[in-house]
C-alpha cells in the first residue's frame, strides 16, 4: 500500500496550491480519502474528507470555503485544492485512506502518506 503526496511548497498569503495523493496497492474505489495536517508543536488535525464516489465531502471549519477536496477514481488519486491560503495553514499535509465512512478521526485511517510541506508566508 502506498500513498504519495505531492504539490506542497512555499506560497504567499492569498495564494493557492493543489496537493495530489497518488495511491497504489489497494482498491482505491473502496476507500474514503482524508486530508490531515500537522503544524510544528501541534497535534495532527483533520482538514477534509471525501467518500468513495466523490459525492460527499466534509471540511474542518478553518478551511471551509477555501479548500476543496476531490478524487479521480480512474487515476487512483485524491486532490486538495487550497485557495486563499493563510500563514496559519502552514503545516505538513497528509493524505490517508479508510474503509470507514463519515469519519474525521485520524485513528480510523489505517493507510497514510509520508506528507508534503506547505508553507504560507505573510
Amino acid at each position: 500500500v502506498q500513498l504519495v503526496e505531492s504539490g506542497g511548497g512555499l506560497v504567499q498569503a492569498g495564494g493557492s496550491l493543489r496537493l495530489s495523493c497518488a495511491t497504489s496497492g489497494f482498491t482505491f474505489d473502496d476507500y474514503a480519502i482524508g486530508w490531515f495536517r500537522q503544524a510544528p508543536g501541534k497535534e495532527r488535525e483533520f482538514v477534509a474528507r471525501i467518500n468513495t464516489r466523490g459525492t460527499s465531502t466534509s471540511y474542518a471549519g478553518s478551511v471551509k470555503g477555501r479548500f476543496t477536496i476531490s478524487r479521480d477514481n480512474a487515476k487512483n488519486t485524491g486532490y486538495l485544492q487550497m485557495d486563499s491560503l493563510k500563514p496559519e495553514d502552514t503545516a505538513v499535509y497528509y493524505c490517508a485512506a479508510t474503509l470507514s465512512i463519515y469519519t474525521s478521526q485520524a485513528r480510523d485511517y489505517p493507510y497514510w502518506g509520508q506528507g508534503t510541506q506547505v508553507t504560507v508566508s505573510s
